[in-house]
């Protein structure tokens, strides 16, 4: 096997693998189901909240991962 074809080859797979990746957590996601009238449980307000944290905790791991001193850069002066 040349190396265009063994690149080409793990380039397809990565990219399968991705695809699956993102179709699984899309599938888990939970839609939040916003009221009109404005009424909300309180259970259903912290469930919403702890995904939000969620959610930000992915971002802020992903930032670490990719621009180490991103907070650095950021920070404008809050604690």
């Amino acid at each position: 096997m040349g190396v265009l074809e063994f690149i080409t080859s793990i380039v397809a797979m990565a990219l399968g693998a991705i695809t699956i990746w993102i179709l699984l957590l899309r599938k888990g996601r939970r839609r939040a189901n916003i009221d009109p009238s404005g009424s909300y449980d309180m259970s259903e307000l912290s469930r919403m909240a702890e995904s939000l944290r969620d959610r930000i905790d992915v971002l802020e791991s992903i930032l670490d991962a990719e621009v180490p001193d991103w907070r650095e850069q950021n920070d404008h002066g809050a604690a």
